[in-house]
């Protein structure tokens, strides 16, 4: 059951969706690529919080391609790139864009080792980062692309919008202005549905931001600006989440509501032929679950990650986004603490910091846009009396 709504600060907001990222993050990361059975049959039913890696204490050799610690309250690399996302904007401390990813993301990417829990070392974050982000730094640093057409070529995947809550976050309340600036952020790493995907899902967190927000409304604006495959496929997700309120029955439905717009198949392990190619008749998957539990969960912080983690496939950016954006509806203390302490302590990771540096700038940008505002007010003021 949610509880009613109350009056939530800036801070308390961005705090909920950052911290809610993190922690939704950390809790699918240890069952993301399995389907739900899989996940009840390991684990003996349903994921209820913070769980052991999948493959246990083999976890550094049970997948070469991703020898990560995934579990035990380890965050991935969503959480990775949105703090390094968070401390661009901290050097910004205005609108990103393209050009900010390839002067500031970048070389924070491969300059600054950091503490990389998955990995249990310091390192560069570039070392933990997978092979869609890593296109960044190839492209970019290496490459020497044009930043708003860098992204053309890499798959098309959610790696763009997995990381975008802090740009719904500086453009608190305002959708069009978050979607529009995403698009832009996103343009370096990401093209296609995928880049559509980043400008919703960072809509979907401004508009959580408004007063007397609830998850209907948060979908509302999500289907009011989203564009082709991208709409289609939320609007199919939340047609059939509209019916449930527990996600343990809907799991099913809703994986068969957002198949046909998903180009990855029904094996997340052995993707289809067609898998992760640009496309205006596809989305990616997880945006629209994440929003579909968000209705499902009804706003509730609990009922809407876990229905997440448990969805399996990509579910630790599917928690990602519907932890940001819950989070964001109901402020930090809705994150239960339970989760928030240990993925804090397990992953040696400062959650409340990066929210509270982010609450700073975006007032600054807040109040540059009022000036920037009013310029162009007094502008066309005096163009208008010269009728």
């Amino acid at each position: 059951m949610s509880t009613p709504l109350s009056p939530l600060s800036l801070e308390d907001r961005t705090a909920g969706c950052l911290v809610g990222a993190a922690v939704g993050d950390a809790l699918g990361g240890p069952v993301e690529g399995w389907t739900p059975e899989a996940i009840a049959e390991r684990h003996g039913g349903r994921v209820q919080g913070i769980v052991e890696p999948f493959y246990k204490d083999e976890w550094r050799t049970a997948r070469p391609i991703a020898p990560y610690h995934k579990g035990d309250g380890h965050v991935t690399d969503d959480t990775l790139m949105t703090h390094a996302l968070v401390r661009v904007y901290e050097k910004v401390r205005d609108h990103l864009d393209a050009y900010a990813v390839a002067d500031h993301l970048v070389p924070d990417l491969i300059g600054t080792p950091r503490w990389i829990p998955e990995l249990e070392a310091e390192a560069l974050p570039l070392q933990r980062i997978f092979l869609a982000e890593k296109w960044l730094v190839a492209r970019l640093h290496y490459g020497h692309v044009d930043p708003r057409e860098a992204g053309s070529g890499n798959i098309v995947n959610c790696g763009a919008a997995m990381y975008m809550a802090p740009v719904g976050a500086v453009n608190a309340g305002n959708p069009e202005a978050a979607y529009a600036e995403a698009l832009e952020v996103a343009a370096p790493h990401q093209s296609s549905y995928g880049r559509e995907a980043a400008g919703v899902f960072a809509a979907a967190v401004a508009a959580a931001y408004r007063p007397g927000a609830g998850p209907s409304s948060v979908v509302d604006e999500a289907l009011r600006l989203a564009k082709d495959g991208t709409r289609a496929a939320i609007e199919a997700v939340a047609e059939v989440a509209s019916r449930y309120t527990d996600f343990e029955p809907a799991l099913r439905p809703l994986r068969e509501a957002v198949a046909p717009y998903d180009t990855v198949g029904p094996d997340y392990r052995n993707p289809s032929l067609g898998a992760r190619r640009p496309s205006r008749l596809h989305a990616i998957e997880e945006l629209p679950i994440a929003l579909g539990m968000l209705l499902i969960g009804g706003g509730d912080y609990r009922h809407t990650v876990l229905g997440s983690v448990n969805y399996g496939r990509d579910c630790d950016s599917i928690a990602t986004m519907s932890g940001a954006i819950v989070g964001a509806l109901r402020g930090g203390a809705a994150v239960p603490p339970e989760w928030s302490e240990e993925v804090s302590r397990a992953s040696r990771l400062d959650l409340a910091g990066p929210a509270s540096a982010l609450s700073a700038v975006t007032r600054e940008v807040f109040a540059r846009d009022l000036d920037r505002r009013r310029t162009h007010e007094s502008a066309f003021a005096e163009l208008e009396a010269t009728r």
